[in-house]
C-alpha cells in the first residue's frame, strides 16, 4: 500500500493528500533509516514546514548516532519550524554531543541554549526549556568565588527574562525565582522581587488572554494550499486573531521585544499557512511599516520561493523595491516574470511598460512596446494601454492615434478594442472618424458580437448627432439585432421604451420609477408574447422579469449576450396557495386523510367558515375540518359573526367564546345528548353559498328565542363548572377589564347581552354595540 502511495504521489494522486502523508510517515517509523530517508525527503519536499516530520526524521538519525546527518537536518529545518518539540530535540542532541567535552562542551551547550531561547523563548510552551536552562546553569561547576558570582548573576538574568514571558509555567518560575533570591540574600531579594512583581503580574494576566487565542489553533495541521474548507478558514482566522493580539502589545513591553513576539507569531503561522499569499504579504508589509525594509525583502524572497507562481506577490515585491529606490532589483523581478514565456500575459507586458515609463522614460517604454506587440501573448489590451499612456502622460495624441490605427488591423474583430478607440476619438472631438470607425466595425462584426458597439453608436449619436441621425441609427440597430431574435418583427417596432433610452441622461429619467418598471414589463411581454401562457399572465406582473430602475433602459439598448445562459422566464409562475392541494388543511395545521371518519351529526360548514374559506377559493378544506370537530365546537363556530376580511375582530371572538357553552371538563369524551340539544341544530351545507351572508341575520327573533331558552341551562352548567375544581374556570381569571365585563354580562350581572351574531342587524352593527358599551 505504501508503494502505491509513493508511486502515485507524483502522478494523478494529490501530492497534498494529508491521509496518504500520515500513512507514509507511520510506515517510515518501521523501516531502517537507509530505507526511510527517501520517504522523509519526499514528505518534506511537499510539507517543508511540518515540524513533526522533521523531528521524526532527525530522531531516526540520532538513534543510529549519525551526528553529521543530524546536524545537516537541523540546519535545514530549525529556522523555518519554530516548534518547541523540535527545538527540545535539538538541545538534547547538543547536550549529548558536548557532554564529554568538559568546559568547552559546557560553553557550547550554554550558547545553544541562548540560541534556542532567542528564537522560541517567547512561545507559550517554552517554560520547560527556561527551567531546563536554569537547572543547567546551576549545575555548572564554580571553582572560584568570582565564577560563582558570575553563575548566580547568569541564573538571575535568566529568571528575570523567564518571569516576564506569558507561558504555561510562569507562576512556577516566579515561585522558583522567589526561592532563589531569598536563598542568595534576603535583603537584596526584597528590592528585586518588588521590582519584578508588577512585571510578573502583567505577564500572568496576558497569559490568560493569550491562551484563549492559542487554544483555537490546531498544532497538528499540515500546510496545504487553500481549499476553502471550513476548518481551514477557522484556522486562518484563529491565526489572524492571535497576530492582531500580539501586534496590540497587551503587555506594554518595549518596542523591540514586542516586535520580536510579532515576528515569532508570524513565523509560527507560516508553518501552517505556508501557501497563503495574504499572510506572506501582511508579514512583509508589517516589517516595512516598522522600519525594517531589509526584513520585508527577505520575507518576499521566501514567499516567492514558497509560491513561485504567484504573480501578485511578485508585483508587491517589485513595488517595495521600487518604492525604496532599488530600481534594478525591481526590474529583475519584472524580467523574471517575462522569462517564463508560458505564463506571460498581456498584463505582465502592460505593467512592465508602465514600470519602464516611470523609471527609464518614454523611449525605454516605446522600445519594449515595439517588441511586445510581436509576442503571441500580446492582446489588444497592450495597444490600448500604451496608446492611453502616450496620450495621457506624454500628451502625444499623434502617437496614440498611430498606435490605435496599428492595432485596428489586428483587432478589428474585438468589440472591446473598437469601443476604446471610439472613446479616444471622442476625446479628440473627431466625430467624423468615430462614425467611420463604427461603420467599419459594424460591417465586419457578426450581429451577436456587435450589441455593445451598436449601443455605443446609439449613445454617440444622442450626444453628437441630430434627431434624424439618432432615429436612423436606432432603426439600423433594430434591423441588425432582429436577425438574432426569435421574433424579428416585434423587435423592429418602435416603443415608448425607445423614447426613454433617447431622453434619459446619466441617472436622470423622463418618467417615474413606477412607469419605468411598467415599461420594462411591457417590453418583456412583447418579446415573450408567444411563450407566456394565460395562467402566467393571470398571476400578475410579479411573474415578469422586472428590470432595476437605474438599468431599465439598458435592457432595451443592450440585450443579453448570447453567451450568457439565462433562465426561461416564460415558465415563471407566481406562488399561490390555491394551487396547493389541501392548502386549507395545511394552514390550519391539520392533516385530513381517509383515516379520519367524520361524525354523522356533522355534515356541513357554516356561512362564517365559508367566508373564511373564500380567501382560498374553495370550501372543501373547511368541510373536511368540520368532520373531525366535536358537535359543541361546531356549534360555537356557527355562532361566530360573519366578518369580511382576513380575520375577525379578536374582542368579538373572545366575547362569543365567553358566552358559549363548550364543555371544558370532558375533553376527549363524546358529547351527551343534552349537550347536543343545547348546541342546537347545525346549518346545512347550503348556507355556504353566496346568499349565506344575508341569511345570517334572517329570523333574528327565532334565534333570539333559542338563545333565551339556552340561557337557563347555561347558568346551571356554569354553576356546575364553578363547583368542579378541575375546570378551567377554577383558574385565576386574567386581569383584563374587557374580559371581566364580558364574563359579568354572560352571567347576567350587568346589562343584558347586546348584539350577537344571531340577533337582528348586521355583523358590523354588532361590533359597534360591543365597542361602545
Amino acid at each position: 500500500m505504501a508503494e502505491e502511495l509513493k508511486g502515485g504521489s507524483g502522478g494523478t494522486t494529490d501530492i497534498y493528500n494529508v491521509e496518504a502523508a500520515e500513512i507514509l510517515a507511520n510506515e517510515a517509523l518501521l523501516l531502517p533509516i537507509s530505507e526511510a530517508a527517501p520517504i522523509y525527503e519526499k514528505l518534506l519536499s511537499t510539507f517543508p514546514t511540518a515540524a513533526k516530520y522533521w523531528k521524526q526524521y532527525v530522531e531516526a538519525y540520532m538513534a543510529v548516532n549519525n551526528d553529521e546527518a543530524t546536524k545537516q537536518i537541523f540546519s535545514r529545518c530549525l529556522l523555518n519550524c519554530l516548534q518547541i518539540s523540535l527545538w527540545r530535540c535539538y538541545i538534547r542532541f547538543i547536550r549529548k554531543v558536548n557532554e564529554k567535552k568538559g568546559t568547552d562542551g559546557l560553553e557550547e551547550t550554554k550558547k545553544a541554549f541562548d540560541f534556542l531561547l532567542s528564537y522560541v523563548g517567547s512561545d507559550i510552551a517554552s517554560g520547560p526549556i527556561w527551567m531546563e536552562y536554569i537547572t543547567f546553569l546551576k549545575s555548572m561547576p564554580a571553582t572560584t568565588v568570582q565564577i560563582e558570582s558570575q553563575r548566580m548573576t547568569s541564573v538571575r538574568k535568566v529568571y528575570q527574562k523567564a518571569i516576564v514571558i506569558p507561558t504555561h509555567h510562569v507562576e512556577q518560575l516566579w515561585k522558583e525565582y522567589e526561592s532563589f533570591e531569598n536563598s542568595v540574600s534576603r535583603a537584596l531579594a526584597k528590592g528585586l522581587l518588588s521590582e519584578y512583581q508588577s512585571k510578573f503580574n502583567s505577564a500572568k494576566a496576558v497569559y490568560r488572554e493569550r491562551k484563549k487565542y492559542i487554544d483555537d489553533i490546531d498544532w497538528n495541521m499540515l500546510a496545504i494550499p487553500p481549499t476553502g474548507s471550513s476548518k481551514e478558514e477557522q484556522q486562518c482566522m484563529a491565526w489572524k486573531r492571535l497576530i492582531a493580539f500580539e501586534k496590540g502589545n497587551p503587555q506594554r513591553i518595549d518596542a523591540t521585544s514586542a516586535n520580536r513576539r510579532v515576528t515569532f507569531t508570524y513565523e509560527q503561522c507560516l508553518m501552517y499557512l505556508y501557501h497563503y499569499p495574504d499572510i506572506w504579504y501582511d508579514y512583509a508589509t508589517w516589517h516595512a511599516k516598522t522600519g525594517s525594509v531589509d526584513s520585508a525583502v527577505k520575507v518576499f524572497q521566501r514567499a516567492l520561493k514558497a509560491l513561485p507562481d504567484s504573480e501578485l506577490l511578485r508585483y508587491a515585491y517589485a513595488e517595495l523595491e521600487e518604492s525604496r529606490g532599488a530600481i534594478q532589483s525591481a526590474k529583475k523581478i519584472y524580467e523574471s516574470l517575462l522569462a517564463n514565456s508560458v505564463n506571460v500575459t498581456s498584463l505582465t507586458h502592460i505593467q512592465f511598460i508602465r514600470f519602464l515609463r516611470r523609471t527609464e522614460g518614454i523611449e525605454a517604454a516605446k522600445k519594449y512596446f515595439l517588441d511586445a506587440r510581436k509576442s503571441p501573448s500580446c492582446t489588444y489590451h497592450v495597444f490600448v494601454a500604451y496608446a492611453t499612456m502616450a496620450f495621457c502622460l506624454d500628451k502625444d495624441a499623434k502617437m496614440a492615434h498611430s498606435v490605435f490605427e496599428a492595432g485596428l488591423n489586428k483587432f478589428m474583430h474585438e468589440p472591446g478594442y473598437i469601443l476604446e478607440y471610439a472613446d479616444f476619438l471622442c476625446r479628440l472631438n473627431d466625430d467624423r472618424n468615430v462614425r467611420a470607425l463604427f461603420e467599419r466595425a459594424l460591417s465586419i462584426l457578426p450581429p451577436e458580437e456587435s450589441v455593445e458597439v451598436w449601443k455605443r453608436f446609439t449613445q454617440f449619436e444622442q450626444t453628437y448627432g441630430d434627431l434624424s441621425s439618432m432615429l436612423k441609427v436606432e432603426q439600423r440597430r433594430k434591423e441588425a439585432l432582429s436577425r438574432t431574435a426569435e421574433d424579428g418583427s416585434s423587435a423592429l417596432e418602435n416603443t415608448l421604451y425607445d423614447v426613454v433610452s433617447r431622453y434619459s441622461f446619466m441617472d436622470l429619467w423622463p418618467c417615474s420609477s413606477k412607469d419605468l418598471d411598467h415599461l420594462a414589463q411591457q417590453e418583456w411581454l412583447a418579446k415573450n408574447m408567444n411563450k407566456v401562457d394565460k395562467p402566467t399572465l393571470q398571476n400578475g406582473s410579479s411573474a415578469l422579469e422586472k428590470a432595476p430602475v437605474g438599468l431599465a433602459t439598458n435592457n432595451k439598448v443592450s440585450p443579453p449576450s448570447t453567451k450568457v445562459v439565462l433562465p426561461d422566464t416564460s415558465r415563471m409562475v407566481v406562488y399561490d396557495p390555491r394551487q396547493t392541494k389541501d392548502a386549507d388543511a395545511f394552514v390550519m395545521g391539520l392533516h385530513i386523510g381517509p383515516e379520519f371518519s367524520a361524525p354523522s351529526s356533522v355534515n356541513s360548514s357554516t356561512s362564517t367558515l365559508a367566508l373564511l374559506g373564500a380567501g382560498t377559493g374553495t370550501t372543501q378544506g373547511i368541510d373536511e375540518i368540520l368532520k373531525v370537530l366535536s358537535p359543541p365546537l361546531v356549534a360555537f363556530i356557527t355562532q361566530l359573526p360573519s366578518v369580511k376580511g382576513p380575520s375577525p375582530d379578536l374582542d368579538v371572538v373572545l366575547s362569543i367564546l365567553l358566552q358559549s357553552s363548550i364543555p371544558v371538563g370532558n375533553i376527549g369524551k363524546p358529547a351527551s345528548s343534552s349537550q347536543q340539544v343545547l348546541t342546537g341544530p347545525v346549518p346545512s351545507t347550503s348556507d355556504i353559498s353566496g346568499s349565506s351572508w344575508s341569511r345570517l341575520n334572517q329570523n333574528g327573533s327565532a334565534n333570539r328565542l333559542r338563545r333565551d331558552g339556552q340561557l337557563g341551562k347555561r347558568k346551571d352548567l356554569e354553576r356546575q363548572e364553578e363547583d368542579d375544581t378541575t375546570t378551567v374556570q377554577s383558574r385565576p381569571l386574567p386581569q383584563d377589564v374587557f374580559r371581566l365585563r364580558q364574563i359579568r354580562k354572560s352571567r347576567g350581572v350587568s346589562n343584558p347581552q347586546t348584539g350577537s351574531a344571531a340577533s337582528g342587524g348586521s355583523a358590523f352593527s354588532w361590533e359597534q354595540s360591543i365597542s361602545t358599551d
